[in-house]
């Protein structure tokens, strides 16, 4: 595990996404509620709470005191768009609590409509954007 002992505590943010591909009637399922449920809402709280067991899951990872974590979705051509946020006060960035939230919450939405469509896949999984730390601001260029 990298020694962060001497490294300033800053405000540090990250952002990511996933893309949960899946038929259109699919799509139509996840926005009434019609599978298993509010599968977006289960996805949210699988994510949140994915992002704070990440030192759990990922080898020598920092466990971190987030200060916030957010899932939110967004219906596209071909699925849903997953959007991750994590950010904290600390001496290492955030960058795989938000990729983690991202794939549990991708991976927790096939759980909820599998029953519906059995090849709903997730892509994309990646991070977007970072700031804080020393290495300051890097953004993903498309």
């Amino acid at each position: 595990m990298v020694d962060v002992a001497d490294k300033t505590a800053t405000v540090r943010e990250a952002t990511a996404e996933c893309m949960v591909r899946m038929e259109a009637e699919t799509v139509q399922a996840v926005r009434e509620g019609t599978a298993k449920g509010d599968a977006l809402q289960v996805a949210r709280i699988a994510g949140i709470m994915a992002a704070k067991r990440t030192a759990d899951l990922i080898p020598l990872c920092h466990p971190l005191p987030l200060t916030s974590v957010s899932v939110d979705f967004e219906f596209v051509a071909g699925g849903v768009r997953i959007l991750t946020r994590a950010r904290v006060v600390g001496q290492t960035g955030v960058e795989m609590e938000a990729l983690t939230a991202a794939a549990v919450a991708g991976l927790t939405l096939i759980d909820m409509i599998k029953g519906v469509e059995r090849g709903v896949f997730l892509e994309r999984i990646r991070l977007l954007e970072k700031s804080g730390g020393r290495s300051g601001t890097w953004k993903r260029r498309e």
